[in-house]
């Protein structure tokens, strides 16, 4: 959900250094930057490790009289404590950062990021992004998404869809379902067989997205400018919200979902997906490089079926901290991954490019995978994640949704329990 989303990187460490020479440019206060340090959580074999890689590999042939800085870390490490990390000097000067009210939003609001929108306008990066992609891009006063400067840029997308091990489908005689009854039936089928038909993970986000994906089957486009963006109160008592807690909750008691999901991490579920265990998961195009990487077995992905609006929208966002002390830098780096060479390297890696070209793609499931991501963004389908709405929901969430799997609690409870701090919350951001 991050998205509620998290690739599981391990925290590491990486320099990429190159030779220091007199500085390239000068930041915006005029000090000497001969250093760009660069921050970003995806893993070096996912679509965005790959491109980003060949990135910095762009950024230092153009910029020879600058070191690059790089660290990779962990998303958890810096969901947690971003604010703290970018108002030190011991922060970088650009940041993969979580798009969202309740992350770039809200430190956009606090002062802690830089305001791109000329640099949007002059590079053109306002051109190269459909309005639905620069929702997550800007941010008003309050912090709110969909109006007002720029203060990140998204270079690729991403939705949540249904992957699927089609060796497990043909040896139980099961077809990929195109409605709602059709998907239950096939769950019904492997659970008569004693499979249990789809992984998740209650401990982090891929249980919430689950939720509301579910939640989106009933859901229209009110419903999410209302609960994103706060056009009208919100009952988390009626359809949509009560549809998708109640029939996760079903799905669990019918063992279309493990009890013991609930303290199960988002990488449980890719590596059990992966190892072949599990049928099916629903997940975002995150996880798609990664498993061209590491699956044996055949596998593909559908959308949820049924489904006109799905979990969504332009990826995580490249942020300046106004501490940076190399912002031209910052801003040439952004601009190198708007390229087409590199929004190629992300589409033929697995990932979902927001400037590409699909018949630059090679790989047809490559293909599918944008396709399918423009399609939905075409018919206004990215309905943005469950978590974004304030600031510390993705907890708020997460322990929710760990109470409905292990059954602790129950539709209702689980619902009252997440509407408080969402009401409070929204409460507060209109406040200003």
């Amino acid at each position: 959900m991050h998205r509620f989303r998290t690739v599981a990187a391990a925290v590491t460490l990486a320099a990429v250094a190159a030779t220091t020479l007199t500085a390239c440019g000068d930041d915006d206060s005029g000090s000497d930057a001969s250093v760009l340090k660069l921050w970003h959580y995806e893993s070096a074999n996912s679509a965005m490790g790959i491109a980003w890689d060949r990135a910095i590999e762009i950024f230092k042939e153009e910029h020879p009289g600058v070191e690059v800085r790089f660290e990779r870390k962990a998303f958890e490490q810096i969901q947690q404590n971003a604010g703290m990390i970018i108002n030190s000097d011991e922060g970088p000067d650009v940041m993969e950062y979580n798009k969202g009210n309740a992350t770039a939003g809200l430190l956009s609001k606090q002062g802690l990021l830089t305001d791109l929108t000329a640099e949007a306008t002059e590079r053109g990066w306002d051109k190269a992004l459909s309005p639905s992609l620069q929702t997550t891009a800007r941010y008003d006063d309050k912090g709110v998404m969909g109006s007002g400067n720029w203060y990140g840029v998204p270079n690729y997308g991403e939705y949540v869809m249904v992957y699927y091990n089609k060796d497990l489908f043909a040896e139980h005689g099961v077809q990929v379902p195109t409605t709602l009854a059709e998907l239950t039936t096939v769950m019904d089928t492997f659970v008569a067989k004693g499979i249990t038909p789809l992984g998740t993970a209650g401990a982090e986000y891929p249980a919430g997205q689950l939720f509301y994906q579910l939640a989106l089957a009933r859901a229209d486009r009110s419903f999410v400018d209302n609960y994103q963006l706060y056009k009208n109160p919100v009952d988390f008592t009626a359809d949509p919200l009560r549809y998708g807690a109640q029939t996760f909750a079903e799905w669990v008691r019918k063992g279309y979902v493990a009890k013991d999901a609930a303290s199960a991490k988002a990488e449980d579920m890719g590596t059990a997906f992966i190892a072949g265990k599990t049928p099916m998961i629903v997940s975002g195009s995150w996880w798609f490089g990664r498993f061209k990487t590491e699956i044996k077995a055949d596998w593909d992905s559908f959308l949820f079926p049924g489904n006109t609006l799905n979990a969504g929208s332009s990826g995580n966002l490249w942020v300046v901290p106004t501490t940076s002390k190399a912002k031209d830098l910052a801003y040439d780096f952004i601009d190198i991954t708007m390229r087409p060479e590199i929004q190629a390297l992300i589409g033929n890696n697995g990932g979902v490019p927001v400037a590409g070209d699909p018949a630059a793609i090679t790989d047809p499931k490559d293909r599918k995978l944008i396709e399918n991501f423009n399609a939905i963004s075409a018919a206004d389908g990215l309905a943005f994640y469950p978590d974004w709405p304030v600031p510390g929901y993705y907890d708020v969430l997460v322990s929710g949704f760990q109470s409905l799997i292990n059954q602790s609690k129950s539709p209702d409870e689980v619902l009252t329990s997440i509407a408080k701090p969402y009401a409070e919350g929204v409460t507060e951001i209109q406040r200003g």
